[in-house]
């Protein structure tokens, strides 16, 4: 185990002590062969659980680390492209984003695919202001002559960029503080977003009154309306049937 790795606090918390409940829940977000899952057992090592998603066949696992005397609960989320979901893997992670209510969302991109990745991570921004990149695969990325800079995409997405090395533990302390201070509102985000034209703000002011009276007064209702003003048919039929509603229930009870 890397010596960095090894040598932070919340690698020494016991199982027993963990399991007593969280101050903070966190998301773990990505694309698919991000390194996702690696960055997932780095930070909770063998404190994880796994079953099924309620009502699918998908894999849930969810894990817990301590640090600084406080408690989180990551929930490792199916690795998918894009919130606008088309398979169950992808709806899986949209829903949670959108209902479970976490804390913080951290998303896992591929540092030699980026811009590919950016996709899913400003989808995410759309919904939350609290958001931590973690920039992995930085070693795969110099070997292919390719370097990031972190810090400027940092400045350009207003959240907290991390590069890391999940397989070899390195830069998991920063990612570990970043997440801490994100979470507990210590470290203040802006993350960036689209200037809408004047019409689409005001078919939104009309749109997301009705929305918040279906599910509720969540952050994300901005989110859910301009699914549907464009034209976005499953949200649209999840909204008309009940189901986000159930979903906003039943995923807010995952705290």
């Amino acid at each position: 185990m890397d010596a960095e790795r090894k040598g932070h606090k919340h690698y020494q918390e016991s199982h027993e002590d963990l399991e007593k409940g969280h101050d903070y829940l966190v998301a773990l977000a990505g694309n698919p062969n991000t390194g996702k899952s690696t960055v997932f057992n780095a930070l909770t090592g063998l404190r994880q659980h796994v079953g099924n998603w309620p009502g699918k066949t998908v894999a849930r696992a969810e894990g817990s680390f301590k640090h600084m005397g406080k408690r989180y609960k990551v929930i490792d989320l199916p690795g998918t492209y894009s919130l606008l979901a088309t398979a169950t893997d992808e709806e899986i992670a949209r829903d949670f984003v959108l209902f479970g209510r976490p804390d913080i969302v951290v998303v896992v991109v591929d540092s030699t695919t980026l811009e590919r990745n950016l996709n899913l991570v400003l989808q995410i921004l759309e919904i939350s202001n609290r958001v931590v990149i973690c920039l992995n695969l930085i070693d795969e990325a110099a070997r292919k002559g390719l370097k990031v800079d972190a810090e400027q995409l940092s400045l350009e997405l207003g959240v907290p960029v991390v590069p890391t090395v999940a397989n070899v533990g390195k830069g998991l302390n920063d990612l570990v503080e970043a997440i801490a201070e994100v979470a507990s509102g210590t470290a203040k985000t802006s993350p960036r977003q689209f200037a809408l034209k004047a019409e689409i703000r005001e078919a939104l002011n009309e749109v997301v009154p009705y929305v918040k009276k279906v599910v509720g007064d969540l952050p994300n209702v901005r989110w859910i309306a301009m699914r549907l003003l464009e034209g976005d048919a499953r949200i649209r039929e999840a909204l008309e049937n009940g189901e986000l509603a159930s979903l906003a229930k039943s995923n807010s009870a995952v705290k």
